[in-house]
């Protein structure tokens, strides 16, 4: 194992040790990324029956515009 690392550590093949753990994050990376969210049940209703409008807090006094 040691004169794996030692082989793997060499200039060449160091290159091309780090290009292929690059594109091994980036290749988990894009596939995690096209994975769908599970959707949760029982966390209240959609975001459609959501109120319109929501209250408006009065303005502060002293304000200069």
């Amino acid at each position: 194992m040691s004169q794996l690392w030692q082989w793997i550590k060499s200039p060449p093949q160091v290159y091309v040790f780090y290009l292929v753990g690059l594109i091994l994050v980036w290749m988990v990376s894009f596939y995690a990324g096209t994975l769908n969210p599970k959707r949760g049940t029982g966390f209240g209703p959609p975001p459609g029956s959501a109120p319109a409008s929501a209250p408006v807090a009065p303005p502060v006094s002293g304000s200069k515009n």
